[in-house]
């Protein structure tokens, strides 16, 4: 596949569209990543936004946005979102795997609170969960790992504002379930599938897209590591 420039949001929400999956940084697969394709001048520029700003705009497009590729961030068109589920969850809802005590306690809490919230700013997460000094450790490990299974995405990007209305700082992750944006329906369509043929279509579909990758790299990719 011949990559178009990746030098707005429109550009990489319309790539994650076109092929399905598109993770932020460079890896196994030359040519598959935002790092590689996006100017360089703006990923820190002072005068002009770049991949880091065009995060929000694009998850607001409809693409799902989370540590998806071994812990690291990337992007999943919501065409694609269903197998990826499907085989990331292997066939489990979140609710099963707590009903059949298989669910990390961890993850079980932070799953409940973000569930039960709709969508929740990950400072305020943090807080409700004890996530504080001398309070529960691990918060990063524990949300990348319900990234990774596909329970939960950043559903926007929020900049603090000050008293006057002046935004600040970094900009701050908002996390949801992905049923939450799109409905249960359609974040479990590939529930009728074996999680290994949802997993197969993944990596045959990828195979398509870059002919030139080997199959195992495409494999070491999408596959699930624990965190």
């Amino acid at each position: 596949m011949k990559f178009d420039i990746l030098d707005s949001a429109e550009a990489i929400a319309n790539t994650v569209n076109e092929i399905g999956f598109l993770p932020f940084f460079a890896n196994e697969i030359k040519g598959f990543s935002i790092e590689e394709h996006c100017p360089a001048e703006l990923w820190f520029s002072d005068v002009c936004d770049g991949p880091w700003e065009w995060k929000g705009p694009v998850i607001r497009s409809g693409c799902l946005y989370g540590k998806f590729f071994r812990n690291k961030a990337g992007f999943v068109s919501k065409e694609w979102f269903a197998d990826f589920a499907n085989y990331r969850r292997d066939g489990y809802d979140f609710d099963s795997r707590m009903d059949e005590g298989i669910a990390n306690r961890k993850d079980a809490e932070l799953y409940t609170a973000i569930a039960g919230q709709g969508k929740i700013l990950s400072k305020r997460l943090k807080e409700i969960c004890n996530y504080r000094k001398g309070g529960n450790t691990g918060f990063e490990t524990v949300i990348t790992r319900l990234q990774m299974c596909a329970y939960v995405d950043i559903c926007d990007f929020v900049y603090m504002t000050d008293k006057s209305g002046k935004t600040y700082g970094w900009d701050v992750a908002e996390y949801s379930t992905p049923e939450h944006r799109f409905g249960y329906d359609a974040v479990t369509a590939a529930y009728k599938r074996d999680p290994s043929e949802s997993f197969e279509r993944i990596v045959r579909h990828l195979q398509s897209v870059f002919p030139e990758a080997s199959e195992d790299a495409i494999r070491k990719v999408m596959s699930i590591r624990p965190v």
